[in-house]
């Protein structure tokens, strides 16, 4: 049974950081590309970054490019996402899957970029 879990959201200052972590199980995550996404209220998922399987590759949405980092530790089946300077337009339900996605996707984690 795949299995995608998103961690390590929360409400933080406009210029903070964040980590965020994504723990797949169910499938060999080492084959596979990985993807985070994020959902704000009456928006689209979009989607945030991309990490090739073996973590060498590593693309970014223009909206976030040099402020997040996107990471993957094969040996944890667990996949990273680093945010830096936060703004609050960043606020939204962040979620991660495979490339091509499973259809069972996680609870996803709030992240509120607030004063």
């Amino acid at each position: 049974q795949v299995q995608l879990v998103e961690s390590g959201g929360g409400l933080v200052q406009p210029g903070g950081s964040l980590r965020l972590s994504c723990a797949a199980s169910g499938f060999t995550f080492s084959n596979y590309a990985m993807k985070w996404y994020r959902q704000a209220p009456g928006k689209e998922r979009e989607f945030v970054a991309a990490v090739s399987s073996g973590g060498s590759n590593r693309n970014y949405a223009d909206s976030v490019k040099g402020r997040f980092t996107i990471s993957r530790d094969n040996a944890k089946n667990t996949m990273y996402l680093q945010m830096n300077s936060l703004k609050p337009e960043d606020t939204a339900v962040y979620y991660c899957n495979s490339v091509p996605p499973r259809s069972d996707w996680g609870q996803g984690t709030q992240v509120t970029v607030s004063t």
